[in-house]
């Protein structure tokens, strides 16, 4: 009985006919960019938890809290991206692995890195995303398609700048005070 196995219902990258208001190129568009943002996302997520498990030093209780805080708004994105995939009527990539094989984000270390080399690589990832999402988004809204648009703008873009905002205060230049 635990060795049961089945054939695909859906292949990724097809699509289930869903009576939307879109065209099925639009659809099919919408879901290969939101599935390559779907991956750069969980990436990012997983960079973050890296993050928060190795950072060390000085400011090591903010940052570990800031990596958890922005890991958890990163998953939540996860999700939304997801759902936007299959309310298309396409397959939304769920694999670690195959989003491993779809992201641009560029695979840190498997050590630790410094603070700054940290802080650097996330904002970078994040600067990726947030240009593929602009892209995406302007796209979508040419072809119709304005709740994909509405989510990459509203929350990838806005989650996504504030984040960067946040870790980009930490690498400014304030020498600590020796007494």
């Amino acid at each position: 009985m635990t060795q049961q196995s089945a054939p695909e219902v859906q292949p990724f990258g097809t699509l289930k006919l869903f009576p939307i208001g879109l065209s099925h190129d639009t659809r099919a568009y919408s879901c290969q960019r939101l599935n390559r943002l779907l991956a750069d996302t969980q990436i990012l997520y997983s960079l973050y938890k890296k993050c928060h498990w190795t950072v060390r030093g000085a400011t090591f209780f903010q940052l570990h809290q800031l990596f958890d805080k922005h890991a958890a708004e990163q998953l939540a994105l996860v999700d939304v991206l997801a759902e936007r995939i299959q309310s298309l009527g396409g397959v939304a990539v769920g694999d670690p692995r195959h989003a491993a094989e779809l992201t641009s984000v560029p695979r840190p270390p498997d050590g630790t890195e410094q603070v700054p080399a940290m802080l650097s690589r996330l904002m970078r990832a994040h600067e990726s995303i947030l240009v593929e999402s602009r892209d995406a988004a302007a796209r979508a809204a040419e072809m119709g398609d304005d709740g994909t648009n509405d989510l990459l703008v509203s929350q990838l873009v806005r989650t996504g700048e504030a984040q960067v905002w946040f870790l980009a205060e930490h690498l400014v230049d304030t020498p600590l005070v020796h007494v």
